[in-house]
């Protein structure tokens, strides 16, 4: 009787983490975060926009992801995330002035992301 109830308890154990593992990889759980998001405010440029980049960034998964590679944008001066997909790894940039794409490149990856290609 002892053992039909320990692999009960093992078989719904294995059901939750399936499931969240499920929810983890669509981008629907709260990972990365623990569900903290950080919501990262629209950012406004000072001036007109001078130039655009498409960052490719690996590691992000969710929403809280994008919403952590926004702010680290918006951070820089000069630079504006107007777009993050964290499905297609992705971010488009716009920018007010001539910002160096290695200011960018460095807000991104000390927000614990890698970024891929800049184009």
């Amino acid at each position: 009787m002892v053992d039909v109830i320990i692999v009960l308890i093992v078989a719904v154990m294995i059901v939750f983490a399936a499931r969240g593992s499920v929810k983890h990889f669509k981008g629907e759980g709260p990972c990365c975060g623990g569900g903290s998001s950080v919501k990262a405010g629209e950012k406004v440029l000072n001036g007109p926009v001078m130039k655009r980049r498409t960052v490719r960034i690996e590691g992000m998964h969710c929403q809280n992801c994008a919403d952590r590679v926004k702010a680290a944008i918006n951070a820089v001066d000069g630079a504006a995330a107007e777009f993050v997909d964290p499905k297609a790894g992705i971010a488009d940039v716009k920018f007010d002035r001539n910002t160096d794409d290695f200011l960018v490149r460095k807000a991104i990856e000390n927000a614990g992301y890698r970024v891929v290609s800049m184009s």
